[in-house]
């Protein structure tokens, strides 16, 4: 094998080498915009079973408010709450916001909540919960509206992130919500 070959092989080599390495890299980024806080009225949960709670959204109650949003929860509106065998909590919600303009925005999300068992017991007990006692609380919601004024909404993906949680009679949901471009 002459030189000139061998070189070319190992340079072959490194390039596929150093290509292979680049495409595990992480290659792009999420940047948050924020878009709202709001706040959701929770009626006290319908028990199917241990592993599955439903909540209707008590309307009217609850609000949004954001730089580009403000608005009221009305009906219909739920949250579906399932244990999983690892002991995390999956939402499935849906919600309508009627903004202060008179718009309708249709919004549903599904999410992971994470909780150890005593702050699962401090839940149960009706304890406002917030950011800081819960180890993961994130949701991904869409939109859907024909407004003109909001129609942009329809395009983007968003991500909630929990800031205080109540069950019970008297129950709630509050939430951070972000634009991720």
């Amino acid at each position: 094998m002459s030189i000139r070959l061998i070189r070319y092989f190992l340079f072959f080599a490194i390039v596929v080498l150093v290509m292979a390495e680049r495409s595990h890299a992480q290659s792009t980024t999420l940047t948050p915009e924020y878009l709202m806080t709001y706040r959701g009225e929770l009626a006290a949960p319908y028990n199917i079973n241990d592993k599955f709670m439903i909540f209707n959204v008590r309307a009217p109650g609850g609000w949004a408010k954001g730089p580009k949003i403000n608005g009221v929860f009305i009906p219909p509106g739920g949250d579906w709450m399932r244990v999983l065998p690892s002991g995390a909590l999956r939402l499935d919600v849906r919600a309508t916001l009627q903004t202060d303009d008179g718009a309708l925005i249709y919004m549903s999300y599904n999410g992971t909540l994470q909780v150890t068992p005593a702050v699962m017991e401090r839940l149960m007990k009706g304890e406002v919960l917030r950011t800081e006692d819960i180890p993961y609380f994130i949701t991904a919601p869409t939109f859907e509206t024909s407004a003109p004024k909001y129609a942009w909404l329809n395009t983007v993906q968003a991500a909630n992130k929990i800031v205080e949680l109540k069950l019970g009679d008297d129950g709630y949901v509050k939430y951070d919500t972000f634009i991720l471009r």
